[in-house]
């Protein structure tokens, strides 16, 4: 069991001290948001604007933090640190970094509000980078690797029964000095390659559900019928009945505030349904049309849970255009279409991986569509799920990267081991088609890959504004392309 060596009542002062204590770092230039950072409610908005339930609690604000050695199992706080701001970042309050070798602690106390009696909470990460121990009350949890997917723990039987609960974050973070998953980050940032992003940096949130509940959903639009198949995971027990519905929406359409007209619905067998849609309004750049969706968990008469989310009709497919030649052009709807967009990487000057606020993250895709944009390609990173959801809404298309596991250099970087260094090299001529070599990856940094490429596809398939997926940018750690292909297309047909 993990220690704490300072007592509790020197650790948890008020949240007004807190938020007098808290100010940005540095001297980088700041977004005009920054100012509008609350510290005690930052990122206050729905973190998952496809799984929406009434009753939810948010952790963002200012935890205790510490740098220790990694093997470490216990820690003195050296101050405090803004959630859901990386360590490194301006907003986070400390700008500071950690190596391979060092671990960055959290903790911070929370209560279960008493109308939450009986049910079970769920605990939720949007993202850790990059391998995290979570536990509460000293009692550890579980842990999770990837750095760019959202996870979450059943945490009911580690809670006290009543009153204050200490949850307690361990994180290690090797940024280019292993081959996890990291994108752009570099130790040593300049010219193309950027600051490490460490820890949490995405919102953390509680959340209550019944026993029997909807774990997740996955829907599959088909134009041509008219039809929606809709895959539910539920947790369930005999007797209990799951249905989906499909209500009215539009563009413009709000997860918060949810259309209330039914157009149609279906109960769920053997986790699936599938509904049609009469004269069913498409989703696109010009018309980004969106359903509301409805799911819930009925027992003996008594509604045990309810989600409302969302989805859209689209197609994506290859057609030959009407040239002499035939070309094969991607199209959207049954109709060609020419994707024009920007390589947008995702970086703050002030929150790193975090934009500031929900506004700021929003006005990058509305000033996009602005100035003629049809799509975006996601740079080697991966957003918090409403950066997908308001895409989803002002009607712009995604190509979405995989954050590469090394880049195109084999020079030695000062941060880097020997070993890591010597497998990271592919040469390929800058038209692929011409071949090339794959890095020479450890089988398992490939292992790791499959898994960490697997749970960001089913984490965010479900927004119709992906339209492309991406594996490799530039060679960057490339290997097993055929592989890799395959396994993309089964996840996400």
């Amino acid at each position: 069991m993990r220690k704490t060596i300072f007592s509790i009542a020197m650790v948890f002062a008020s949240i007004a001290t807190y938020a007098q204590n808290w100010t940005p770092v540095g001297e980088n230039i700041r977004s005009e948001w920054a100012e509008q950072v609350d510290p005690t409610n930052p990122l206050p908005a729905y973190p998952r604007p496809q799984m929406v339930r009434a009753d939810w609690m948010n952790l963002n604000g200012l935890w205790n933090y510490a740098i220790t050695e990694a093997s470490s199992e216990e820690f003195k706080a050296d101050g405090q640190i803004l959630v859901p701001f990386a360590l490194e970042s301006s907003l986070s309050g400390v700008g500071k970094r950690i190596t391979k070798n060092d671990a960055l602690w959290y903790e911070r106390e929370f209560t279960i509000p008493k109308k939450w009696k009986g049910r079970n909470i769920l605990l939720h990460f949007g993202a850790v980078d990059w391998q995290a121990e979570v536990y509460v009350n000293g009692s550890l949890v579980g842990g999770h690797k990837g750095g760019f997917d959202p996870f979450s723990f059943d945490i009911t039987s580690y809670l006290n029964k009543s009153g204050k609960q200490i949850l307690t974050v361990k994180v290690q973070d090797a940024t280019d000095n292993s081959f996890q998953p990291r994108g752009k980050q570099c130790f040593i940032n300049r010219g193309i390659w950027y600051t490490p992003v460490s820890g949490i940096w995405q919102t953390v949130w509680l959340e209550p559900v019944a026993p029997a509940h909807i774990e997740n959903y996955y829907i599959v639009s088909d134009i041509d019928k008219g039809t929606m198949t809709i895959e539910v995971d539920a947790r369930t027990a005999e007797g209990d009945v799951v249905k989906v519905a499909v209500l009215e929406g539009g563009q413009g359409y709000s997860a918060e505030n949810p259309s209330s007209k039914i157009i149609a619905e279906a109960r769920v067998l053997d986790g699936k349904a599938e509904i049609k849609l009469d004269n069913a309004k498409t989703w696109s750049p010009d018309s980004p049309y969106l359903y509301g969706v409805r799911l819930t968990v009925t027992r003996d008469g008594k509604v045990m849970d309810t989600v409302e989310g969302y989805t859209a009709m689209r197609k994506i497919s290859i057609v030959k255009d009407k040239s002499v030649n035939a070309y094969h052009r991607m199209a959207l709807n049954n109709e060609p279409l020419f994707h024009f967009g920007p390589l947008d990487q995702g970086w703050w000057p002030d929150g790193l991986y975090t934009a500031p606020t929900d506004e700021a993250l929003k006005f990058d895709v509305v000033k996009t569509k602005e100035l003629g944009f049809n799509m975006i390609r996601k740079h080697i990173k991966v957003e918090p799920a409403r950066w997908y959801y308001w895409c989803d809404v002002y009607g712009l298309m995604v190509w979405q990267d995989m954050p590469c596991i090394a880049d195109h250099s084999k020079k030695q970087f000062p941060a880097r081991d020997k070993a890591v260094v010597e497998v990271s090299d592919a040469k390929w001529s800058r038209d692929s088609f011409l071949g090339g070599t794959y890095c020479d990856i450890p089988l398992d940094w490939k292992s790791n890959f499959y898994r960490e490429w697997t749970n960001i596809i089913n984490a965010f398939k479900n927004f119709q504004c992906i339209v492309v997926w991406v594996p490799f940018n530039e060679s960057w750690g490339q290997f097993d392309t055929p592989a890799v292909v395959k396994m993309t297309r089964e996840l996400d047909p």
